[in-house]
């Protein structure tokens, strides 16, 4: 791909990839990304974040949620490959959510770990007790779905594995498309 497959910087700009596992260095390009297009004179109409990505950090991943859903311009998520864990809580925070029709996605219970005298674990048990609603409650805003709901068929404690149409279905995306 170069400048003149698309024909312009603007239309070259509204594009970002983010295509390995969510962590704080992933994480810092695309909150780059989309401050430096906030702030642009050259104002995309809408921002395309395409994600291949098999999860990471979940606090790199709510790092990104929150500056998305600050931006002025509208960032349209589209989902290629695999969709897993933390990077599927970034796709659905799309203001237009697509994935292809082969991509596979993977929705689970966040799992993490920690070492510690017993008053740091108990504060530490605290945190994730919040993740746990902040996953629940974003689920519960992108997919409209009821809590039981939500925890029956995404967050059960085994992996949950679903087809493109399987997630239109439950509405983690809003169409089933290929890239024109």
């Amino acid at each position: 791909l170069n400048k003149s497959t698309f024909g312009s910087d603007k239309i070259l700009n509204s594009f970002a990839l983010l295509m390995s596992d969510i962590d704080d260095d992933s994480a810092k390009e695309i909150i780059q990304w989309i401050i430096e297009a906030n702030f642009s004179e050259e104002n995309p109409d809408v921002l395309n974040l395409i994600i291949c990505s098999p999860g990471g950090c979940l606090s790199s991943a709510f790092a990104i949620i929150d500056v998305m859903r600050s931006s002025h311009i509208p960032i349209r998520t589209i989902g290629l490959g695999q969709i897993a864990s933390a990077g599927l809580m970034v796709f659905l925070a799309g203001s237009e959510r697509i994935l292809t029709p082969n991509t596979s996605i993977m929705s689970h219970q966040f799992s993490g770990g920690s070492l510690g005298k017993e008053h740091e674990l108990f504060a530490i048990g605290k945190e994730f007790v919040l993740t746990q609603e902040r996953m629940v409650n974003h689920y519960i805003n992108f997919t409209k779905l009821k809590k039981k709901d939500v925890l029956t068929y995404l967050l059960p404690p085994t992996d949950v594995y679903l087809s493109a149409e399987e997630a239109l279905k439950l509405n983690l995306c809003d169409r089933v498309a290929t890239l024109k």
